[in-house]
């Protein structure tokens, strides 16, 4: 699982940060589910995708109140 890097998701418009954001949250629980499956073995790629999430909370927050960093 690839992390996302929040410069990067600070040139994308809300909008598109919300549609990241439910991609990621969709592939989250696809990974928990196969994982209670045993279809995966790597545990890490959840603990990436649950900061993923974080990141474009964060990025979408700062977008919302208008502070830019």
């Amino acid at each position: 699982m690839k992390e996302i890097k929040a410069s990067d998701l600070r040139d994308k418009s809300v909008p598109e940060l919300e549609t990241m954001l439910e991609q990621e949250r969709a592939s989250l629980y696809k990974a928990r589910r196969d994982l209670v499956f045993r279809q995966i073995t790597d545990t890490a790629s959840l603990a990436a995708r649950r900061h993923n999430i974080a990141r474009i909370l964060t990025v979408i927050a700062e977008k919302k109140s208008g502070g830019s960093k």
